[in-house]
C-alpha cells in the first residue's frame, strides 16, 4: 500500500512540474515546485492538527478547512486555538490562506497571486527557522507569463495539480523522500546546474554507512557537511541510526537557493529545529562552525570538484590548514575542502568525502599535503567508484574515508570501478554491490582483483602514490589458444563463406530484366559479381 502511495505522490509531483516545463528550465521551475510543495505540507499539516486540537479530528483536509474557518470566527476560541499552533509548529496561516482554501478560491475563479505572496510572508515572519525560506519562489516572474493574469494562471493550474498530494496521510520521512527523489529528477533533466546540490542515494548510502558504523546506536551523534547542498547526505544519517530523534545535523552551503532546499528539506523530514545547524556561507572563505561544537562525530562531503579558491598567503595561518605548510592550489580546492573536513572530525570520528581521482596522484602541494596525511596515519581507505554514476560529470571518482589517531598507517584500497549496472543516462550502484563494498571495508582484508591493504612502506615505496591500480590488479589472463581448434574454425567458417556465396549466386542467375536493355546489365553484374567472387563462371 505505501510503495501504491509513494508512486502517486511521485507522478503527481512528476505532473505538476509539466506546466512550468515550457516557460523555463528545470534548475529555475524546481524552485515553483519545491516551494509550493512545502507551502501545502505546512498547510496541510496544520489544518490537520487544528482539528485535532478542536476536538473534531479528521485526515479530510476540506472537513479540516471548515472546522478551522469556524473557530477562527470565534473569538473565545481564536486566541487559544492560534497560541496552540504557534506553539507547535512556530508558524500559522489565516483560513482564507491554507493552500486548501487558495484551492478552493481557484475553481471558483477567485485565486489572486496576492493571496499566496502573502501566505509565503505569514510563513517566513512566524519564526526565525522560516526566515525568506521562498525567496526563490517568484510569483511575478515575467517567465510565468507575460501579464499578472497570465502569471496568477500558471501558479493555480500548478497548485491544481499539487492539490491531489495526500501530504497529512504521510508521514514526514514520506514526504522528504519524495522530495529527494524530485531533486533526483530535476539533477538528471537540468544538467550539472542541479548535480551540484544532489549526491546520489547510492553513494549517500554507502558514505553513511560507513560514517556511521558500529555507532548505530549512539545517542546524540553529530554528523557535518560544509558543502551541503539539498541536505540529502545529512538526512541519510537518520535512516540508518537507531537514534534517530537525538541526531544533531551541522551543514553549510554557499548557494542561497539549495542552502533554502536544504532546510525545507530537514523540516519535511521531521528534523527538530533544536537539531538543525545551517549556515548561508562559503566554507573555504571563512571557517564555520567556531562556536562549540566545532568537531563532529561524522564529516560527509561531496564537495564541488577541482573548484578554484583564492589560496591567499594568509590561509597558512589558519589552523585548518597551517600544519600543511603548503596550500591546495588556486585552480583545484579539492584538496582545502578536504583539509577543512577533516579539521572538524572528532578524535574518535570517521570522514568519508567524495573527489576526483586526481587527488591520489597529483604532484606539488597536493603530493606534499597527501604525504603529511599518510605520514600521520590519517588517511584509513581509498574505495574506487565507477564513472558516470553522478548527475553532473562522467569522470570516476574516489570516496576517502579518513580518521583521526590510528595507531597504523596502512591503507585499504577497494577497486569498486567495475561493479554497477548499466543505466539509461546514468550507471547504477545497486544494494549489492554496496554492500559488497561495506563488507570490505569492515573486514580489512585483501580480496582477489577487488582489494588490497596495503601497508605503509608500500605506500612508501610508491612515493606516496595512491592511484588505486597500483596496489589493486584487476588484470585478467586472456584464455589460452589452441592453434588445432583456431585452424579447424577457421576452415569451417570458410566453407560457410563459400556456400553463401554459392547461394547467393545461384539466387541471382535466376532474376530476369525487364526489357533487353536491363538484362544485359544484369548479366554483365552477375559476371564481374562471379569474377570477383572467383568461384563461379
Amino acid at each position: 500500500m505505501e510503495e501504491i502511495k509513494s508512486k502517486t505522490l511521485y507522478q503527481a509531483l512528476w505532473n505538476s512540474a509539466d506546466i512550468l516545463r515550457s516557460k523555463m528550465d528545470a534548475n529555475e521551475y524546481k524552485s515553483y515546485l519545491l516551494g509550493l510543495v512545502f507551502y501545502k505540507f505546512l498547510s496541510d499539516k496544520m489544518l490537520i492538527h487544528a482539528a485535532s486540537l478542536l476536538e473534531e479530528p479528521t485526515t479530510d483536509l476540506e472537513v479540516a478547512q471548515k472546522v478551522y474557518a469556524k473557530a477562527y470566527q470565534d473569538e473565545d476560541v481564536k486566541g487559544d486555538l492560534l497560541g496552540e499552533l504557534q506553539y507547535d509548529f512556530s508558524y500559522t496561516l489565516e483560513p482564507n490562506l491554507t493552500f486548501t482554501a487558495l484551492v478552493q478560491a481557484i475553481h471558483k475563479g477567485l485565486f489572486q497571486l496576492e493571496d499566496l505572496v502573502q501566505g509565503f510572508r505569514n510563513i517566513e515572519q512566524s519564526s526565525e527557522t522560516f526566515e525568506n525560506l521562498f525567496e526563490d519562489v517568484d510569483l511575478y516572474s515575467k517567465k510565468l507569463g507575460s501579464t499578472p493574469q497570465k502569471q496568477n494562471q500558471s501558479i493555480a493550474e500548478v497548485m491544481k495539480e499539487l492539490s491531489v498530494l495526500d501530504v497529512a496521510g504521510h508521514d514526514g520521512d514520506m514526504l522528504g523522500d519524495a522530495y529527494e527523489y524530485l531533486i533526483g529528477e530535476f539533477a538528471s533533466n537540468s544538467g550539472k546546474k542541479a548535480g551540484e546540490f544532489y549526491t546520489p542515494q547510492a553513494i549517500s548510502t554507502l558514505m553513511t554507512r560507513i560514517v556511521l558504523d558500529g555507532k548505530e546506536n549512539q545517542k546524540g551523534f553529530s554528523v557535518y557537511d560544509p558543502t551541503m547542498g539539498s541536505g540529502s547526505l545529512l538526512l541519510n544519517v537518520k535512516k540508518y541510526s537507531n537514534q534517530a530523534g537525538t541526531i544533531s545535523y551541522f551543514g553549510q552551503e554557499l548557494n542561497t537557493s539549495t542552502y533554502n532546499l536544504a532546510r525545507m528539506n530537514m523540516i519535511l523530514h521531521g528534523v527538530d529545529t533544536a537539531n538543525q545547524h545551517l549556515s548561508n556561507a562559503d566554507t573555504l572563505d571563512q571557517d564555520w562552525p567556531t562556536d562549540e561544537p566545532t568537531n563532529f562525530d561524522g564529516v560527509l562531503m561531496n564537495p564541488p570538484y577541482s573548484a578554484k579558491w583564492t589560496a591567499e598567503k594568509g590561509f597558512l595561518d589558519d589552523p585548518r590548514f597551517s600544519m600543511y605548510s603548503v596550500l591546495a592550489p588556486k585552480s583545484k580546492a579539492d584538496f582545502a575542502f578536504l583539509l577543512h573536513g577533516f579539521y572538524h572530525l572528532k578524535d574518535s570520528g570517521v570522514m568519508a568525502i567524495v573527489l576526483p581521482h586526481g587527488v591520489l596522484f597529483r604532484g606539488n602541494t597536493e603530493g606534499k599535503i597527501r604525504k603529511i596525511l599518510l605520514d600521520n596515519g590519517a588517511i584509513d581507505t581509498v574505495i574506487g567508484l565507477p564513472s558516470n554514476i553522478f548527475f553532473n560529470t562522467s569522470i570516476p571518482t574516489t570516496v576517502i574515508i579518513l580518521k583521526k589517531n590510528r595507531s597504523k598507517k596502512d591503507v585499504l584500497f577497494i577497486d569498486a570501478s567495475n561493479e554497477f549496472e548499466k543505466g539509461k543516462n546514468q550507471n547504477v550502484l545497486k544494494d549489492e554491490h554496496i554492500d559488497k563494498m561495506l563488507e570490505t571495508y569492515i573486514q580489512r582484508e585483501g580480496v582477489e582483483k577487488y582489494a588490497h591493504l596495503a601497508s605503509f612502506k608500500e605506500i612508501v615505496e610508491n612515493d606516496y602514490n595512491l592511484n588505486i591500480p597500483r596496489y589493486v590488479d584487476t588484470f585478467e589472463e586472456e584464455e589460452e589458444i589452441s592453434l588445432v581448434e583456431l585452424s579447424g574454425a577457421m576452415q569451417q567458417t570458410q566453407q560457410e563463406l563459400q556456400q553463401a556465396e554459392q547461394n547467393l549466386f545461384a539466387m541471382l542467375n535466376e532474376l530476369k530484366g525487364t526489357n533487353g536493355d536491363v538484362n544485359k546489365e544484369l548479366q554483365y553484374f552477375i559476371q564481374v559479381f562471379g569474377l570477383g567472387g572467383g568461384k563461379n563462371e
